[in-house]
């Protein structure tokens, strides 16, 4: 009779069934990996964050990373912005969903942006946030796929950060109502820093009186850290509330 040790039935069942990691358990003060299956079959992983304060009625924020992040691990998306500031332990107040987009494709394409959206549902239904409180920010590859976003849903989002992004200047009527907060640095090499000046001129052409923009004098591609490093950047989400 042969004899296997324990090591061996362990490779052998290992090679005969396959088997996934299973993703770590979400907890207060935690950022951890996790992954949603949209309707259309799309595989969307994302790090979440949920706070340490009550999680119940918290308010979410959906954080668009650019283009490099595609590239990597999903931990890669942590590089920058709000998922960077759970990581390094900061206390957040936000139930927090950093999604990250193939290289394939990019965050304004139409199956990503349906994504997004049933992402945000399911995790805002799973954790009880405040949908009064959903907000958006993203950078670089991520501004263009919020402004996408917030055109296409200018009703879901209490308050919008598109950072060196550009959009269509043609949704200057659909963004009127929506409080949106815009970066860019004016030496800017990969998005000029004109796109964001003719979003915002459309918005207030369309009669939009709750857009602001940041102007980062000498800077170029990276305004993203000068934004995120601002705390009344946080101050202003917080103020912003869709009516009942």
């Amino acid at each position: 009779m042969i004899s296997l040790r324990p090591l061996a039935v362990a490779l052998l069942l290992a090679t005969s069934h396959p088997f996934s990691l299973r993703a770590e358990d979400p907890a207060p003060g935690k950022q951890v990996e996790q992954s949603f299956q949209s309707s259309a079959g799309l595989t969307v992983p994302f790090l979440l964050f949920l706070p340490e304060a009550k999680t119940e009625h918290a308010p979410l924020m959906l954080f668009l990373h650019g283009r490099g992040e595609s590239d990597g691990a999903l931990s890669i998306v942590a590089k920058w912005g709000p998922p960077r500031m759970a990581a390094r332990g900061d206390k957040l107040p936000y139930i927090l969903v950093s999604p990250q987009c193939p290289r394939a494709t990019n965050w304004s394409a139409p199956e990503q942006q349906a994504a997004l959206v049933e992402l945000v549902n399911h995790v805002a239904k799973a954790y009880a946030a405040d949908t009064r409180r959903l907000y958006l920010t993203g950078l670089s590859m991520g501004g263009y796929g919020s402004w996408r976003l917030a055109a296409d849903h200018p009703e879901k989002f209490a308050a919008v950060v598109p950072i060196c992004g550009a959009g269509n200047p043609a949704d200057g009527e659909k963004l009127k109502n929506v409080p949106i907060w815009a970066w860019h640095g004016t030496e800017d090499g990969a998005v000029p820093f004109q796109r964001s000046v003719e979003m915002v001129d459309a918005i207030k052409k369309a009669g939009g009186t709750q857009v602001r923009f940041t102007t980062l004098e000498h800077i170029g591609h990276n305004s993203w850290s000068a934004a995120y490093a601002t705390p009344e950047l946080f101050e202003w989400f917080d103020k912003h509330v869709l009516p009942e």
